[in-house]
């Protein structure tokens, strides 16, 4: 069978669905992080709040608090890249095991598709799961950086390098919530991705639900009400 033939198997509704998929997931991502200063998203709000934290730990003594902090997160960036190891392990597992598993999914969805369909919509969420790996990954080692240079700011507050170093601290710590939460994006959308194993409207269905989500998590949540209406 060739590759033309192969891509025949998908209908031009399974094109409109992934396309779907993919555009929604790198513009929400685009608009959350390029939100308005007059409408920002709950990332920029934290932004803010991280760059604050930086201030106030200049005369913070002694700063062990912000040590744990910064520990913290970078806990929760490790289960994370561990849990889409464990994910990606698994999603390959099952695509070395498409006949089996062709069998059983054509049944449960009352389709009659070829190995090669479920492999692909396989490798989809694999892609997605990698991809929020790589930024788990990243996001930890910044959070990393952060740490180290946190440990340069000179406990003497009239130091001139003391605020600079500071600044150099916050955006470094935002630069890795960037990419944390860019990480998170990707497992969101890599969920919504099994939907496409029912067939493309419930992967459109689950794309619309995971971006409304998304959405209001970042622009309509009450968490978000609350930060912005403390923030100074």
């Amino acid at each position: 069978m060739t590759w033309l033939e192969r891509i025949s198997l998908f209908s031009s509704l399974d094109g409109v669905a992934l396309g779907l998929l993919v555009v929604m997931w790198l513009l929400i991502g685009w608009r959350i992080e390029h939100a308005t200063a007059r409408h920002p998203s709950t990332s920029q709000i934290m932004a803010g709040y991280r760059r604050e934290w930086m201030r106030q730990m200049i005369t913070r003594e002694p700063r062990i608090f912000d040590a744990q902090v910064v520990a913290s997160l970078r806990q929760g960036t490790a289960f994370f890249a561990s849990t889409s190891v464990i994910a990606i392990g698994g999603t390959l597992a099952v695509i070395g095991n498409a006949e089996r598993v062709t069998s059983i999914a054509n049944e449960l969805t009352l389709m009659d598709a070829p190995a090669f369909v479920w492999e692909v919509k396989l490798v989809v969420l694999a892609l997605f799961l990698s991809n929020a790996f790589l930024k788990f990954v990243w996001a930890n080692r910044l959070f990393g950086y952060a740490a180290v240079v946190m440990a340069a700011v000179p406990n003497e507050v009239t130091d001139p390098l003391c605020e600079p170093r500071a600044m150099q601290a916050a955006e470094v710590n935002i630069a890795a919530a960037r990419s944390f939460n860019r990480g998170l994006r990707s497992v969101y959308f890599g969920l919504t991705c099994a939907a496409w194993l029912a067939g493309p409207v419930p992967l459109v269905a689950a794309t619309l639900f995971t971006l409304g989500v998304i959405w209001r998590r970042e622009f309509a949540s009450k968490s978000r009400t609350i930060l912005l209406g403390t923030q100074t």
